[in-house]
């Protein structure tokens, strides 16, 4: 079975596929004759309860443990653990949401200082709050990433630019082609190091595959 054909039977998208293949937790044999991965009604099952265990919220670790043999209710206990303290987390999150919507006060005239050094002492307590501000620096991450990665490839595109027009200028002084080979492909061979650089640099902060994977 091909994986255009996984994809349709359990509603995972291909990437999602290929993520838990990666994190060991899928193992379809090879076609011997042109190396492609051939799943079959096992893979798809593992994948089926693969889904059901991701769309409750169960780390891909968990699911690791009970693959090895663990049981059903083992990683469930273990996992209402995690869902009840979050649980009780988001309680107190609603709790200060709830006080501050009774204030009926603008923003400007907040204390959020005094709030904030409640939360703090809540967070000694043991509580944890949603926090957003890693979420905020994303953008600002993209940027750099992307301005540093362009002004490289500028940087080299002008350099090859250069040698190009001096060799054409002056062909006698030219070096031999064979060098000249190698002169102009140092600073493309640096490009396609930035360009990869920059497409592992947005995977890392995406997460892309990995978060797409909390979506079952």
């Amino acid at each position: 079975m091909k994986i255009n054909e996984v994809e349709a039977q359990v509603g995972i998208t291909k990437k999602n596929i290929r993520f838990y293949e990666e994190k060991g937790l899928l193992s379809p044999r090879r076609n011997s004759e042109n190396g492609y991965r051939d799943y079959n009604e096992a893979d798809v099952d593992a994948l089926r309860r693969i889904k059901l265990l991701r769309k409750l919220g169960v780390p891909l670790e968990e699911i690791r443990r009970m693959q090895a043999g663990g049981t059903v209710a083992d990683g469930m206990r273990r996992h209402l653990i995690t869902l009840e303290r979050e649980q009780r987390d988001l309680e107190q999150s609603i709790q200060l949401c709830r006080q501050l919507k009774d204030r009926e006060e603008r923003l400007e005239s907040l204390d959020a200082a005094a709030i904030l050094t409640e939360m703090e002492r809540l967070e000694q307590s043991g509580a944890t709050f949603q926090d957003k501000q890693k979420q905020d620096a994303k953008p600002v991450r993209y940027v750099g990433a992307a301005v540093m990665a362009f002004l490289t490839t500028v940087l080299m595109a002008a350099l090859i630019a250069l040698m190009v027009w001096g060799f054409a200028e002056d062909p006698m002084s030219a070096p031999p082609i064979a060098l000249m080979a190698v002169l102009i492909a140092l600073p493309l061979l640096v490009i396609l190091g930035v360009l990869l650089a920059l497409y592992q640099r947005i995977q890392e902060i995406q997460k892309g595959e990995e978060d797409d994977a909390k979506n079952y």
